[in-house]
C-alpha cells in the first residue's frame, strides 16, 4: 500500500485491453470507512486493492494507509476499537466463519488473540468498549446455542447471557454500563425481542413486539446514544406496518415516537452529539438520507444523487459519508461536504445501463421488478431471471458487476423483489411462511408471463439463475416449472432441504424452524414441498451449480445429493466446487466464476458462436 491522501494503490493485474464485464470486476473498490469515536481520524474500509478484499487502516490526519490483513481467502470482518487503539478482525478457516477474533495495532504489529479463553465459534455480534479493555462478545455453537460473554483483558471471560435460541449483541452504552442483546427466545427467528443487560448479565429492560398468531412485530438495535451516562437506546420497530426508529429510554421505559412521515423503510443511527439521527429512507429500491432533529422534530433531507446509500454515518463535524451508486454508475464514498472521500486510483469500472421500474400484479400483490436491456436493443431477448438471495433482502437501483456482465452479452436482466423481500412492508416480507419457495416462485413466474408477454423476453431464451436464496429458487424454479426455463445457473444454493438443516450453522437452522414451522422431523411434509431435491426428476433444463466446500450455510453434502441425482439421471448439469465458503473474495476467483457461467449459457442457449474463453 502507498501512503497518500484519501487514496488506495491497486498492485493487481489492470489493463485496457481487458472486456468491461472484466473490469468492473477488477476496478478497485472500497467500503464506507468505519471510524474511531474518540479517535475519529482513525478510520477501518475494505478494499480490494490487492485482488482480494481485506481489511485497511486510515490515518487520516497523515494520509497513511496500510494494509491490517493478509489471507489468501479474504477478511472483510473487521471493527476499529473507540480509541482507534486496535484493529478487531474474524479469523475463520477458509470461508467456514468459525473462528475467533484477533486483533492488531491500529499502527500495525503482530496479530494477538482479542479475547483469550473463548474456544472458536460462529460470531454473533461484537461491541467494543471505550476503556480499550472491555468487549461484548456473542457466540453461537451447535452445542451452545447463543452465548453473549463480557471480556476484560487480564480477565476470564463471563457468560451473560445463554440460551438455544438465536441472539446477538445490539450494542453496548457510551459509559459501558449497559449491554442491549436482539434475542428470539420465543422461538421466531425472523422477529426479535430486545433486552438489556448489565454487566453482570442481570436484565435492566426488556421490549418485546412478538405476538404470535398472525401479528409478528419485530425489533432491532440501532444503538445507545453517544453521551455518557445517557440510557437512552435507539431502536427500529414495525409497528405499523414497516420499520421505523423510536427512542427507547431503558432506565424509565419511556419511548419516543419521531415524526418522520415518509413511506417504506426508515432507519437511523445518532449524530455524535446525540442531538439528531441520520435517517436512511428506503423505499421502492431506492434510498435517500435526512438529519432528524431530536428537539424540535424537524426532518432536513441531506443531498444524495438518486439512486441507492449502501451505507451512510455522520462525522463529528456534522458532515454526512455514505457509500453511493446506481445501476448505470459505479459506487464511490461520497461526503456531504462535497467530492469524493476514498478515490482508488487506477482502472476505472465501466458504467452500466439504467433500471427501468416494472410493477406486475400477482397472487400476492403488485411486484416490483428491475430490468435491463442492452443500449438499443428491441426485443424479444435472451433474458436472464437474476435472483436475490436473502431472503429477507432486496434488489435495489445499485451497481451491480454480474448483471451488468449479462447486458454486456446481449441479455436482459430482470431481478424481481418477490414476497419475501425488504423494503415494502412487513406484511409483504413475512408473508414467505410454510410454502417457503414456491411463494417467490409464484410472484416470479408471473414477472416471467409479463416479460414475454411484453415483447421483452424470448420465451426459448430464458434462464434462471441466482446465489444462496437466489440459487435455491433457481434449483427449486427449474424443478417445478421446467416448462418455463431454458436454464438453471445456481450459486452456493440449497438443494436438498433436509441435508441443508442438518448440516448448516445453528442460526439458519433457527431461521429454517421460523420459516417452515418446526424442523424435518416436525413438519417432514413442509421440507419436502420446499426442497429442490424433490424436483430433481422433472428437471429438464441443463443446470450449472457452483459451490464452496467450506461453506456452512448452504453445505457442500446436500448440494452433492442433489448432483447425484441429476447424475443418475443423465440430466445435463455442470458442478464446478470451489475452495471458500459462502462466495469468494478473491477477485479472480470471482471472475472465473462469471465466466463459467457465461460460458455455460452460451453453450446451452445461444450456441456455440462467441463462445466465452474459460481460462483454469
Amino acid at each position: 500500500m502507498t501512503e497518500s491522501n484519501g487514496s488506495v494503490s491497486p498492485d493487481h493485474q489492470h489493463s485496457a485491453s481487458l472486456p468491461d464485464w472484466e473490469k468492473r470486476f477488477r476496478a478497485p473498490r472500497v467500503s464506507l470507512p468505519d471510524w474511531a469515536e474518540d479517535a475519529p481520524h482513525r478510520s477501518l474500509f475494505v478494499s480490494n486493492a490487492t485482488g482480494t478484499y481485506e481489511l485497511y487502516a486510515w490515518d487520516r490526519s497523515t494520509g497513511a494507509q496500510r494494509q491490517v490483513t493478509d489471507r489468501p481467502n479474504g477478511t472483510t470482518d473487521g471493527v476499529l476499537s473507540p480509541d482507534g487503539t486496535w484493529v478487531w478482525w474474524f479469523d475463520d478457516k477458509d470461508g467456514d466463519e468459525f473462528g475467533v477474533w484477533r486483533r492488531q495495532p491500529f499502527e500495525g504489529g503482530p496479530d494477538e488473540p482479542a479475547t483469550p479463553g473463548l474456544e472458536p465459534s460462529y460470531p454473533a455480534g461484537l461491541a467494543l468498549g471505550r476503556d480499550g479493555r472491555t468487549a461484548v462478545v456473542g457466540r453461537s455453537t451447535d452445542e451452545e446455542g447463543t452465548t453473549i460473554h463480557l471480556a476484560r483483558q487480564g480477565e476470564e471471560p463471563v457468560v451473560i447471557y445463554r440460551h438455544r435460541e438465536s441472539a446477538g449483541v445490539g450494542d453496548l452504552s457510551h459509559d459501558g454500563t449497559l449491554i442491549a442483546v436482539e434475542h428470539t427466545e420465543h422461538g421466531d427467528a425472523m422477529h426479535a425481542a430486545l433486552r438489556v443487560l448489565d454487566r453482570a448479565g442481570a436484565t435492566v429492560a426488556e421490549l418485546d413486539d412478538t405476538k404470535g398468531g398472525a401479528v409478528e412485530l419485530g425489533l432491532e438495535v440501532l444503538g445507545f446514544a453517544p453521551v455518557d451516562g445517557d440510557p437512552r437506546l435507539l431502536i427500529g420497530h414495525q409497528r405499523r406496518g414497516r420499520w421505523e426508529p423510536l427512542v427507547w429510554d431503558v432506565r424509565t421505559g419511556a419511548e419516543t415516537e419521531l415524526a418522520v412521515d415518509l413511506p417504506g423503510d426508515v432507519s437511523a443511527e445518532w449524530y455524535p452529539d446525540g442531538t439528531g439521527l441520520l435517517i436512511v429512507h428506503s423505499f421502492e429500491a431506492r434510498s435517500e438520507l435526512f438529519r432528524y432533529d431530536l428537539a424540535g422534530g424537524k426532518l432536513e433531507r441531506v443531498p444524495t444523487p438518486a439512486g441507492t446509500v449502501s451505507g451512510a454515518t455522520a462525522r463529528p463535524d456534522g458532515t454526512v459519508e455514505f457509500l453511493w451508486s446506481s445501476a448505470a454508475e459505479p459506487p464511490a464514498v461520497r461526503s456531504t461536504a462535497g467530492g469524493v472521500v476514498l478515490d482508488p486510483p487506477g482502472m476505472r469500472s465501466p458504467g452500466s445501463v439504467p433500471v427501468e421500474d416494472v410493477w406486475v400484479e400477482g397472487p400476492g400483490g403488485r411486484i416490483h421488478a428491475l430490468v435491463q436491456k442492452p443500449a438499443g436493443a428491441t426485443g424479444p431477448l435472451p433474458t436472464v431471471f437474476d435472483i436475490h438471495g436473502g431472503p429477507t433482502w432486496h434488489d435495489s437501483d445499485a451497481f451491480a458487476a454480474g448483471p451488468a456482465a449479462w447486458v454486456d452479452h446481449g441479455y436482459a436482466v430482470v431481478r424481481v423483489n418477490y414476497r419475501g423481500s425488504t423494503g415494502y412492508g412487513r406484511a409483504w416480507t413475512d408473508a414467505l411462511k410454510h410454502r417457503v419457495g414456491l411463494i417467490e416462485l409464484e410472484d416470479i413466474e408471473a414477472v416471467r408471463a409479463w416479460a414475454v408477454a411484453s415483447g421483452l423476453a424470448d420465451p426459448a431464451r430464458l434462464i434462471l439463475t441466482g446465489g444462496s436464496w437466489g440459487g435455491y429458487l433457481t434449483l427449486l424454479g427449474v424443478g417445478t416449472q421446467p416448462q418455463s426455463w431454458a436454464l438453471g445457473i445456481a450459486a452456493v444454493p440449497v438443494a436438498d432441504y433436509v441435508t441443508a438443516y442438518h448440516d448448516e450453522m445453528e442460526a439458519l437452522k433457527a431461521m429454517d424452524r421460523t420459516l417452515l414451522g418446526g424442523t424435518p422431523e416436525e413438519v417432514p411434509e413442509r421440507f419436502e414441498a420446499s426442497s429442490p431435491l424433490t424436483y430433481v426428476e422433472q428437471v429438464k433444463a441443463p443446470v450449472y451449480i457452483s459451490a464452496g466446500v467450506n461453506d456452512p450455510r448452504c453445505p457442500i453434502r446436500q448440494i452433492d445429493n442433489y448432483v447425484k441425482r441429476l447424475e443418475a439421471r443423465g440430466a445435463t448439469h455442470e458442478v464446478y466446487r470451489y475452495d471458500a465458503g459462502h462466495g469468494s473474495l478473491v477477485v479472480d476467483e470471482r471472475i472465473k466464476q462469471v465466466r463459467l457461467e457465461l460460458d455455460f449459457a452460451r453453450r446451452y442457449v445461444d450456441g456455440p458462436v462467441d463462445a466465452v474463453t474459460v481460462a483454469g
